[in-house]
């Protein structure tokens, strides 16, 4: 008795050779939305715009826009921890937009170690 596979499922050398295109344009795709990620821009706030950060996606501060009015040399400690929140609310960003871009790609394939 043979075992019958669901349809789509074997197929032999043809398959095999559609899984390999699907799997080489799904890397193809995957770099060039990696390559883009890395170029756009992408900004937070922090203290109600007071200070703005604006990041790569290689998360390299690319501007920090301080209002003067927000600087106190006798309160240092909120001005540092403006840029902070600016910083980390920018990373996440793009850590966020990166993920959902490349679940776009996959399918929400989880394939450790591509992004």
């Amino acid at each position: 008795m043979k075992a019958r596979l669901p349809q789509g499922f074997g197929g032999g050398p043809q398959n095999m050779q559609s899984m390999i295109k699907q799997a080489q344009k799904m890397q193809d795709d995957m770099a060039a939305k990696q390559e883009e990620l890395q170029e756009r821009e992408f900004s937070a706030a922090s203290g109600g715009g007071a200070v703005e950060v604006t990041m790569n996606g290689q998360k390299q501060i690319v501007s920090l826009n301080i209002k003067p009015d927000v600087v106190d040399p006798d309160d240092i400690e909120m001005l540092e921890d403006l840029i902070i929140s600016a910083v980390n609310e920018c990373s996440r960003t793009i850590e966020q937009t990166t993920t959902e871009e490349m679940e776009k790609i996959t399918g929400g394939l989880n394939l450790p170690g591509l992004f």
